[in-house]
């Protein structure tokens, strides 16, 4: 027979998925914790609310597997509540309601009064940037904009987001000092597409304008931009990066494909010509930025000779990071309705090879940082070494600076200044100078 938990109420919160959810996680956890809830991060807790992810089978899946793996600790006793929210349940509700029923409720997106309510919380509209944040002390993401209104055909996430809803500079400045005044030096400005910010509120592309209040925080030293989107990108933001030393020269742009008939079965409102152009502009203006793209394969109808031309173009490119992705045929999206002809290995081998690809890129243009200078960023200490990062590189994603524990000393959250001994294809070897 089940016997009731002897723990005082301590909420878990769990997150899935994209920094996004990270965001959202933690102004949940800021909520809570206003208002006297004990409330920790993906540690043990007899209240579990988990912040799925819905964006593709992958994800999908992961977020299904962890709410019958806490559903079950429930049922043995374990633990008290389970609460679901997040995109997968925004998207899913009806389904997960009848497929995993002991979930005690289940939350969409935009529940969060709700949400909190059922967790013995009043939601507070004065919390303007009041977090528990749950990234290293020295860095935390920072949501300018929620929603998208572009309509790329694959994407799920204006079923499960709504609409672009940027928001405001002043409150994202607030949100900025607080960060800073608890010892933050990197904002990563995150949005669904941060080309669009200021569209619906300003009536203009307002990246820039945003950029420039941002640099006047005291304590920020680094200012990064993830997931910029290519149409209507804002040019004057390049004129901000090369002139204020603390944006990154560093850019997050999903590109997707480059085959024509492709990117417009995608409706990407781009072309490979316009695309190309649009990263030459970047490297002129600012000649030491540092790409990031993401690519999708086995989008129905792809050839082998839209991947080969694919596979040309990185080559070309040389872009300095890089991810891929296989197609995810995803329902109430727009590409749904194509059929979904490419074979699951045939889209994983392509993968595959556009990795093999960019890993000898990488190591290449590795190989000509070794014996410069860079400062970096001390993340975490991970057994002998201690792992930073420059400039041009994000969390989690990118290359790693490893510094040997055994000669040096560092402080976590601390900037120093590093020779590059050594580098493989995503790793690099330093001595700090």
């Amino acid at each position: 027979m089940r016997t009731k938990s002897l723990k005082k109420n301590k909420i878990n919160v769990v997150t899935l998925g994209c920094s996004k959810n990270i965001y959202d996680s933690e102004v949940l956890m800021g909520q809570l914790k206003a208002s006297g809830k004990d409330v920790v991060h993906e540690e043990e807790g007899n209240i579990v609310v988990i912040n799925t992810c819905g964006f593709i089978n992958n994800a999908k899946e992961e977020s299904v597997n962890t709410i019958l793996e806490y559903v079950k600790k429930k049922e043995e006793g374990e633990i008290d509540k389970v609460f679901v929210t997040g995109c997968l349940s925004e998207r899913y509700k009806p389904d997960l309601l009848k497929e995993i029923p002991d979930v005690d409720q289940y939350f969409g997106t935009t529940e969060l009064p709700s949400l909190l309510k059922v967790l013995g919380a009043d939601y507070k509209h004065e919390l303007i940037g009041e977090r528990l944040t749950t990234t290293p002390k020295n860095y935390a993401y920072l949501k300018i904009a929620e929603g998208c209104d572009r309509p790329c055909s694959f994407c799920a996430i204006p079923i499960m987001r709504g609409k672009h809803r940027s928001t405001p500079i002043e409150e994202i400045v607030i949100e900025a000092e607080k960060l800073a005044a608890n010892g933050v030096k990197e904002l990563i400005l995150i949005a669904q597409d941060l080309t669009y910010y200021g569209l619906d509120i300003y009536k203009k592309r307002n990246l820039a304008e945003l950029l420039q209040t941002l640099v006047k925080v005291d304590g920020i030293e680094w200012i990064r931009l993830h997931y910029a989107f290519p149409t209507g990108f804002p040019m004057d933001v390049l004129e901000v990066m090369k002139s204020e030393p603390k944006i990154c020269n560093y850019i997050d742009i999903p590109l997707q494909h480059i085959s024509d008939h492709i990117l417009k079965s995608m409706r990407r409102g781009t072309t490979k010509e316009k695309t190309t152009n649009l990263l030459r502009k970047f490297r002129e203006v600012v000649p030491e930025m540092t790409i990031r793209t993401t690519l999708i394969v086995g989008y129905p109808g792809e050839t082998e000779e839209d991947f080969q031309e694919l596979k040309s173009w990185v080559a070309e490119m040389r872009f300095e990071r890089l991810g891929c992705f296989t197609y995810s045929h995803e329902e109430s999206t727009y590409a749904y309705n194509l059929i979904d002809d490419v074979p699951e290995d045939v889209k994983q081998q392509r993968a595959n090879e556009i990795m093999e690809l960019q890993s000898q890129i990488s190591w290449e243009l590795n190989q000509e940082k070794i014996g410069k200078t860079f400062k970096v960023v001390i993340d975490r200490k991970e057994g002998n070494y201690f792992v930073g990062r420059t400039e041009f590189d994000s969390p989690d994603v990118d290359n790693e600076v490893l510094i040997d524990a055994t000669k040096t000393y560092l402080k976590t959250g601390e900037f120093t200044i590093v020779t590059i001994t050594d580098a493989s294809d995503f790793d690099l070897y330093a001595e700090v100078v």
